[in-house]
C-alpha cells in the first residue's frame, strides 16, 4: 500500500524507527478460525529491486573441429495400427421374395400331397367328402406315387419354411455355409430362403451405461468413471461376421480409451468435461468404425475418486477451500483498511505520519480480522 504523506518527522520507538527508541511487542492478528500472523510481515517495507547486468549469451560452434550446436529433438510416437477388416466384407441387400410367394407354395405343396393321396386311394373317405373329390378305385403306392408325394412335400416345407416376419429396427445377416449372402432390413411378411443361416441384429440408436471403469486425471490421480455410449450398427456384415462380438468389443474400445484420456476429478468447472468428452467420442469411433459400428457420443456420467485415494483427496479438496476461504477474508480486511484509512486522510479528520498511519493500519487489520473471525461461520 503506497502512502503520499512526505517524511517530515518521525517519533522515537516505532518498530521499524531509530535502534535506540524503546522496543514495541510484535502484533499478531489471532482468533479462533486464524493462525497467528505477524502483522509486520504483512506491511513490511520490501527493499527496491536490484538490477543485475546481464551479458547476451551466445551458442557458437567449437572453434577449429566445425560441429553445430545440437538441437533437442522431440521423441517421434509410432502410430498405433488401425483395425482392418476384409475390405470385400460390406453390407449388401439379400434377396428376398414377399411372403406371399411362400404362402402360395406351401399351399401347392399340401395341395400336391393330397392329390397324391388321393391318386394312391389312401386319402379318407371323409376328407374326400369334404373335398368333393369323386371316389376312385387307388393306383396304390408306386415309385411315381412316391416322388410325388416327395416333390409336393418338398415344395410345402420349402415354401412355408422360408416365411419370416421382418421387423422395424431388426435386421438378419445371411450366410450360406460360411459364405455371406446379403442382409435383410426389410419389414412384413418375407421369405427367406430356409437353406440360409440367419443371425438377427438390432440396428436400432442404442446407449450403453458402462460399470465403473479405471481413470486418471491429468495429474495421475486413480478415477472411476461411468460413461455413457450412444452408437448403432451401421454395417451389419462388419459387425456380424467381423468381429466375434461387437458388443464386446465396443464395451473394450471403451475402456482402452477411458485408460489414455486424463479426465477432470470432482469438483472441476463446469463444462470441463467436454474436451473429454469429446477425445473419448472421437477415439472410440475411430476404433469402432471398422467393424461397422457407427459412435455419436461417448460421455463421462460420473466421476469419483478411487476408493484407495478417495479419504486423501478429500482431506486435500477441504484444505485447499480453507485457504481459499483465508484468502478471500484477508483481501477484503485489506480493502476495508484502505478504504478506511484513505477516507479518514482525505477529509482531514486526522493527521497522519508515517508511523501513525502504519500504527493505524495496523490496528484496524487486528480489529477487522477479530471482527470477521467471531462472525464467521
Amino acid at each position: 500500500m503506497s502512502t503520499t504523506t512526505s517524511h517530515t518527522s518521525e517519533p522515537d520507538g516505532p518498530a521499524d524507527g531509530p535502534a535506540d527508541g524503546p522496543a514495541r511487542p510484535a502484533r499478531l492478528i489471532q482468533n479462533e478460525s486464524t493462525t497467528e500472523i505477524p502483522v509486520h510481515l504483512l506491511f513490511r517495507d520490501d527493499p527496491a529491486p536490484a538490477t543485475v547486468p546481464l551479458k547476451p549469451a551466445v551458442v557458437a560452434r567449437r572453434q577449429g573441429t566445425g560441429e553445430q550446436p545440437r538441437l533437442g529433438r522431440p521423441a517421434v510416437t509410432p502410430k498405433r495400427p488401425v483395425p482392418q477388416v476384409d475390405p470385400d466384407l460390406v453390407e449388401r441387400p439379400a434377396r428376398v421374395l414377399p411372403g406371399a410367394a411362400g404362402v402360395l407354395a406351401g399351399a401347392c405343396g399340401a395341395a400336391g400331397c393330397v392329390a397324391t393321396s388321393w391318386w394312391t386311394g389312401v386319402l379318407p373317405p371323409l376328407a374326400a367328402e369334404a373335398l368333393r373329390l369323386p371316389a376312385i378305385a387307388g393306383a396304390g403306392l408306386g415309385p411315381a406315387q412316391w416322388a410325388a408325394y416327395a416333390g409336393a412335400g418338398a415344395l410345402g416345407l420349402f415354401g412355408l419354411g422360408g416365411l419370416a416376419r421382418g421387423r422395424t429396427g431388426r435386421a438378419w445377416v445371411l450366410d450360406l455355409f460360411g459364405r455371406y449372402r446379403g442382409t435383410v432390413r426389410r419389414s412384413g411378411l418375407l421369405w427367406v430362403n430356409p437353406l440360409l443361416l440367419r443371425r438377427r441384429v438390432d440396428v436400432r440408436l442404442r446407449h450403453w451405461r458402462s460399470e465403473p471403469v479405471p481413470a486418471a486425471d491429468g495429474g495421475g490421480v486413480a478415477l472411476r468413471v461411468v460413461v455413457l455410449v450412444v452408437w448403432r450398427v451401421r454395417d451389419t456384415a462388419r459387425a456380424v461376421l467381423g468381429v466375434e462380438d461387437h458388443e464386446t468389443y465396443l464395451r473394450e474400445c471403451v475402456e482402452a480409451a477411458v485408460a489414455r484420456v486424463p479426465v477432470d476429478g470432482p469438483g472441476g468447472p463446469r463444462g470441463a468435461g467436454d474436451t473429454a468428452a469429446e477425445t473419448l467420442t472421437r477415439l472410440v469411433a475411430a476404433d469402432a468404425a471398422p467393424v461397422g459400428l457407427e459412435v455419436f457420443s461417448v460421455q463421462p456420467v460420473r466421476v469419483e475418486y478411487a476408493p484407495e485415494v478417495a479419504a486423501a483427496m478429500h482431506r486435500r479438496r477441504m484444505a485447499a477451500l480453507d485457504a481459499q476461504h483465508r484468502a478471500s477474508v484477508l483481501t477484503s480486511v485489506v480493502d476495508s483498511v484502505e478504504d478506511t484509512v484513505t477516507r479518514l486522510t482525505v477529509r482531514g479528520l486526522v493527521e497522519l505520519d508515517d508511523y501513525e498511519r502504519k500504527a493505524l493500519v495496523k490496528d484496524l487489520t487486528v480489529a477487522f480480522c477479530a471482527g470477521r473471525g467471531e462472525t464467521a461461520p
